[in-house]
Formats: structure tokens, C-alpha cells, sequence
């Protein structure tokens, strides 16, 4: 197994102490160690956020783009190179808000890539305001009345569209978290793992403590290829948070649905000998 601290830089972090990207970051680290990826071999992609700020603090190939697009250049990635790990990391704020209709597609299309989603139900980086998933219950300096639209709930969502894998963790499991993070980056298809990653400066009321009293890990006898029961515990939250693998299901990639395309790189495809043939088609 290659060393998990080849993965961390020596460099300062702009997350404010106790924040759970620290622990996710652990986890991410022990999970591409334990499956002896190296850091050559898997490219991470992000948008903007405290989530997005990951590939700057992770030695990785990366790609850190615009708010709510992570996911555009990660499929354009995949598809002219085949052999590197693809890993999206980013915020609830910037997936299911900017980014929610590039994972509404995403999930039609099926890549082959593994989506980390650091959900801690607040817009951190621009200062508390309220995400998608944010609950109805939490004030902000900008709903100080609280929220007034319904939370989003992303695992309902990916399980209803059928993505080819969905699984919620939380950092403070960290043995379920990292083996879950294997199983994403294993799956041939879209893994979406929704991490539930507490903000311990701008949500006061998801926090460690609440995250530990309202979740619990699903038993091994629960079967995430029963598309029913799939249903039912992606519904569930406010009598208790399931942990685990919500739903499975084998179906072709988006690269599939290509006959023109091999399993070689796009670079290393043959070059047409004479250009001006094909010039001349369209003068």
C-alpha cells in the first residue's frame, strides 16, 4: 500500500480549525492509498469554494474551474483519456446550486468519475449563506428569518434519476467514509457520494454532535440494488440519516455509447496522413 501523507502538500489551508474538509481530505488520502493510486494516476477536478479549494491542497493532477462547472471538464477529460481516475470534488453550493443541471446530465450520461460532495448545508467560503440543502430552521444574516424554500434532498434526487451509484458518508465514520470512497472510485460509472461535512463557523446547528445523534450506518443485510427500498432511505432524514451505499446499479458509461472511440488515449489515435484531402472537402 503506497503512504496516504504522498497525497498531503506542506502547505497552509485557508479552512478555518476543526472544519470537516480536514478529515474528508484524511479519508481521500487513505482511500487512493489503500487502492495504490498514485498521485499520477488520477486527476481532480473542482469548481469554487471551500470544497473547490481541495486540488490546493492535495498533490494530485487537477483542473479548479468556475462556480457550479467541475463536472463539463471532468466528462471532456474522461472521454479523450480512459486510463486516469477522474475525482469531481466540490461543495453542496457549487453542485446542486450553480452546478445542478451539470448533475442532472451527468447523471443521464453516466461517465465513468467519482463525485465527492462535501455537504455541510451552507455556503462557506462566501460567508453563511444559505445552500440548497441548507434546513429550514437555520438563519443567516441573509434569511435571518430563515429559510423559506424546501431543502434539497441530493441522494432522493440521484436515486430517482438512477444514477449508477449513490452513497452518503459522514467524516466523523471515517472507516465507512474511506471504504466508501473505494467503492466510488472502483465503480465503472458516476459515483455521487454525498458527505455530510460539518461548518463549525457558519452552521451552528449541524454539527458534529447533531450529525453523530441523527444519522446511523445501514445494516449489511440492506441491499442498494432493490431500486424500492433505494427510494424509502434516500427519503429518509428527520427520523435518522442513513449512511451508506443507497443505491447500485450496473448500466453502459457514456464512453460506451461511442463505437468510434477505443480504450487508447485520443492522443495517441492515428493522424490522417493527408490533411489537404480534407481541406479541400470543405473549400
Amino acid at each position: 500500500m503506497l503512504e496516504k501523507d504522498i497525497y498531503e502538500p506542506d502547505r497552509n489551508t485557508a479552512w478555518c480549525p476543526g472544519c470537516g474538509n480536514f478529515p474528508l481530505r484524511k479519508a481521500l488520502a487513505e482511500a487512493l492509498a489503500e487502492l495504490e493510486i498514485h498521485t499520477d494516476d488520477f486527476v481532480m477536478f473542482s469548481g469554487i469554494g471551500q470544497a473547490a479549494k481541495m486540488p490546493h491542497y492535495f498533490k494530485s493532477n487537477a483542473f479548479n474551474g468556475l462556480h457550479g462547472r467541475a463536472l463539463p471538464p471532468a466528462i471532456g477529460f474522461r472521454m479523450v483519456n480512459p486510463t486516469m481516475k477522474v475525482i469531481v470534488e466540490s461543495g453542496d453550493g457549487d453542485t446542486y446550486g450553480e452546478g445542478g443541471n451539470h448533475l442532472l446530465h451527468n447523471i443521464r450520461r453516466n461517465p465513468d468519475i467519482a463525485h465527492f460532495v462535501h455537504n455541510n448545508q451552507i455556503y462557506g467560503l462566501t460567508k453563511g449563506q444559505a445552500s440548497p440543502t441548507t434546513g429550514t430552521d437555520i438563519k443567516t444574516k441573509v434569511q435571518p428569518h430563515g429559510v423559506t424554500g424546501e431543502p434539497f434532498n441530493p441522494v432522493r434526487f440521484a436515486v430517482g434519476m438512477r444514477a449508477s451509484f449513490v452513497a452518503r458518508g459522514f467524516v466523523s465514520e471515517r472507516d465507512q467514509l474511506v471504504k466508501l470512497m473505494k467503492e466510488a472510485l472502483q465503480h465503472r460509472g458516476y459515483a455521487l457520494v454525498d458527505i455530510l461535512q460539518p461548518c463549525v463557523t457558519f452552521n451552528k446547528v449541524n454539527t458534529y454532535k447533531w450529525y453523530a445523534q441523527n444519522s446511523y450506518i445501514l445494516n449489511d443485510d440492506y441491499d442498494p440494488t432493490d431500486y424500492q427500498s433505494a427510494v424509502q432511505k434516500a427519503e429518509e432524514w428527520d427520523e435518522g440519516i442513513p449512511l451508506g451505499i443507497i443505491y447500485r446499479e450496473e448500466k453502459p458509461i457514456f464512453r460506451d455509447k461511442f463505437f468510434n472511440l477505443s480504450d487508447e488515449l485520443l492522443v495517441d489515435y492515428p493522424r490522417p496522413v493527408d490533411r489537404e484531402e480534407f481541406m479541400r472537402e470543405f473549400s
